[in-house]
């Protein structure tokens, strides 16, 4: 069972905070390398496969593996995250700790139709342990709620 929810005044939460907009600001500025490094070593990004799998079916181990999932992010035209509804519960010790993160996904892709962006609404259910070097995701899984298509009259 995990413990009570995190206070506002706590520095961890602020700094799984940081960890969870990191993570968005990595994907989105496309730094592979920079993701994987928010993660512990054993590491495990559960990802889905929509339309398909809305849930998780698909495990990326260690920071290799998860580096190798988000390379595949490099062949979108650009993504835009934004995390939101964090919700951090403390651990049964002091240095483990999960989270519910709410987010919305805009992939940007081409099409012959002009630029479109596939948008998924996503639940991450995180597990996260400190480190010497801070607080890294354990296990993060990406859980998609829905996911919609829309043009767009500009990309950068």
């Amino acid at each position: 069972m995990s413990g009570p929810a995190l206070t506002p005044e706590s520095a961890d939460l602020v700094e799984l905070r940081h960890l969870v907009h990191r993570y968005a600001g990595a994907v989105d500025d496309r730094d592979p390398a920079g993701v994987a490094g928010l993660f512990t070593d054993d590491g495990v990004l559960a990802t889905a496969q929509p339309p398909t799998h809305l849930d998780p079916v698909e495990e990326h181990v260690g920071q290799a593996g998860v580096r190798a999932a988000m390379e595949q992010v490099l062949g979108l035209r650009g993504t835009f995250h934004a995390a939101c509804g964090e919700v951090f519960t403390a651990g049964p010790d002091a240095d483990t700790a999960t989270g519910r993160i709410a987010c919305e996904a805009h992939h940007y892709t081409d099409s012959p139709d002009g630029p479109r962006d596939l948008v998924w609404t996503v639940t991450y259910r995180d597990h996260y342990r400190r480190t010497p070097a801070g607080w890294r995701f354990s296990r993060r899984e990406v859980h998609v709620g829905s996911v919609r298509t829309q043009t767009l009259k500009a990309v950068r």
